[in-house]
C-alpha cells in the first residue's frame, strides 16, 4: 500500500474531496489559477517593498551608528575646539572619535588645478580605507587623495600635489565612498591637522558599533559638552534609517494590501465553484446524508475541497513568486540571493496563508448551505 493510499484511508474525506475536485477539471483548474494570481500578488509585492528597503538602507552605509558633532550656530559657536573635542572622546569611550578640520585651497598636480575641500584629520584611517598607497596613522606628513580628485587629476600614491602653495608627496588614493556619509572626501584631499588654514574642528564624526550605541553616545556628548552651555548640535542618523525602515514598512503593508485585491477575486471565483459543486451534487450529497453521514460531515468535505484548491493554488503561488523574487533583487540590487532573506520569507509565507485562509472561507457558505438542505429534498431534485 502506497502512503497516499494509507493517507486516503486514514482521512476518507481528504478523498472524496479530490475525487470531487477531479471531475471539473477546467473549473478547478480556474479556481486555483486565480488563488495563483493572488498569492503571486501579495508575495512579489511585498518581496519588492523589501528589496526597495535593503537597497535604500545600503545606500545609507553605516551612518546609523553614526553621530555627528558640530559647533551650534545659533548661540554664536563657529568652530570646537580642543577642550570641545577632548570632552566629545571623554563621552564616546570606546566608539572611534573623528575630528575634522576644514577649509577650501587649491590643488594642483600636472599642470592642472581645481579647487576643493581640504580637510584635515588626524586619524583618517578610522574613517576611510585605500585603494592604493597607505593610510598613515595618524596622519603627520604627506597627503590623502579622494578617489573623485584622483580621477580628475589623473593623482596616483607616490605623485607629490600642491596644496595652497604646499607640496605633499601622495600616501594613498580613498577607496571610492558608496551611500551616504557625513564625511565623504570623493572629491578632496585629506593633509595633517595642522597644515589646514582653520580656527578650531567644523565636525567631530563618532563611530559607534550599533545605532543603539550611538544613541546612548549622543546622549552622553550632550549631557557632557552641552551640560553649561549649548555649544554643539548633535545629529543622530539611527533615526534617518529607522524613519526610512518604517516608510518601507508601511509601503509593504500598502502593496500587500493592493495584492489582496487579487485574492478577494479568487475567493469569489471559489465560492462560485464550490456553489456550482454543490448544485450538481445535491443528490450526491442528499444520499450521503440518507446513509448516515452528518451536517458536519458535509461540511468537512466541502471545506476540504476548498482548502484543497487553497493549498495547491498557495503552492504553485510561492513558487512562481520566489522566481519573481529573485528576478526583482537581481535587478535592484544585483544580489538575487536578497530574495531568499528571512525578511522576504515573511511574505512567501503570507501569500501561502493568506491564499489558504480565502479558499476557506469562500467554501464556508456553499458548506454551510448544503448542510442545511434535508435529504429527502436533495433526492427529490
Amino acid at each position: 500500500m502506497s502512503r497516499l493510499e494509507a493517507l486516503y484511508r486514514r482521512f476518507p474525506t481528504l478523498l472524496m474531496a479530490r475525487r470531487n475536485l477531479t471531475r471539473t477539471t477546467a473549473r478547478t483548474t480556474l479556481a486555483v489559477l486565480g488563488i495563483v494570481i493572488g498569492v503571486v500578488a501579495i508575495a512579489s509585492l511585498g518581496v519588492f517593498g523589501s528589496v526597495l528597503q535593503t537597497a535604500a538602507v545600503g545606500n545609507l552605509g553605516d551612518i546609523g551608528n553614526q553621530v555627528v558633532v558640530g559647533p551650534n550656530s545659533e548661540e554664536g559657536v563657529t568652530s570646537l575646539s580642543e577642550r570641545d573635542v577632548r570632552e566629545i572622546r571623554e563621552a564616546s569611550g570606546d566608539a572611534s572619535v573623528v575630528p575634522v578640520k576644514q577649509s577650501r585651497g587649491t590643488v594642483e598636480y600636472g599642470g592642472e588645478s581645481t579647487v576643493t575641500s581640504v580637510y584635515g584629520i588626524e586619524n583618517p584611517g578610522a574613517a576611510f580605507n585605500a585603494s592604493s598607497g597607505r593610510i598613515p596613522e595618524p596622519l603627520r606628513g604627506g597627503a590623502l587623495v579622494g578617489a573623485a580628485l584622483a580621477d580628475d587629476l589623473d593623482v596616483r600614491a607616490g605623485n607629490s600635489i600642491t596644496v595652497d602653495n604646499r607640496t605633499y608627496r601622495v600616501r594613498a588614493v580613498l577607496t571610492e565612498q558608496g551611500g551616504f556619509s557625513p564625511l565623504n572626501v570623493g572629491g578632496g584631499v585629506v593633509v595633517p591637522t595642522e597644515q589646514v588654514n582653520a580656527t578650531g574642528f567644523q565636525q567631530v564624526v563618532v563611530q559607534t558599533e550599533t545605532g543603539t550605541e550611538a544613541n546612548a553616545t549622543a546622549r552622553a556628548i550632550r549631557a557632557s559638552v552641552n551640560d553649561r552651555e549649548e555649544r554643539v548640535t548633535i545629529t543622530e542618523f539611527s533615526q534617518i534609517t529607522e524613519q526610512i525602515s518604517s516608510f518601507f514598512d508601511t509601503l509593504s503593508l500598502f502593496l500587500i494590501g493592493i495584492g489582496s485585491i487579487s485574492l478577494v477575486v479568487a475567493g469569489v471565483s471559489i465560492l462560485n465553484v464550490m456553489l456550482m459543486s454543490t448544485i450538481e451534487r445535491r443528490e450526491e450529497i442528499g444520499v450521503l446524508r440518507a446513509v448516515g453521514y452528518q451536517r458536519l460531515d458535509v461540511v468537512k468535505i466541502l471545506l476540504t475541497e476548498a482548502s484543497l484548491l487553497g493549498f495547491l493554488g498557495g503552492i504553485v503561488g510561492v513558487g512562481l513568486s520566489v522566481v519573481a523574487g529573485v528576478a526583482i533583487a537581481q535587478v535592484a540590487l544585483g544580489d538575487p540571493t536578497a530574495a531568499l532573506s528571512p525578511e522576504a520569507a515573511v511574505y512567501y509565507l503570507a501569500g501561502f496563508f493568506f491564499g489558504v485562509v480565502t479558499s476557506a472561507v469562500s467554501g464556508l457558505y456553499p458548506a454551510w448551505k448544503a448542510a442545511r438542505e434535508r435529504p429527502v429534498d436533495a433526492l427529490r431534485s
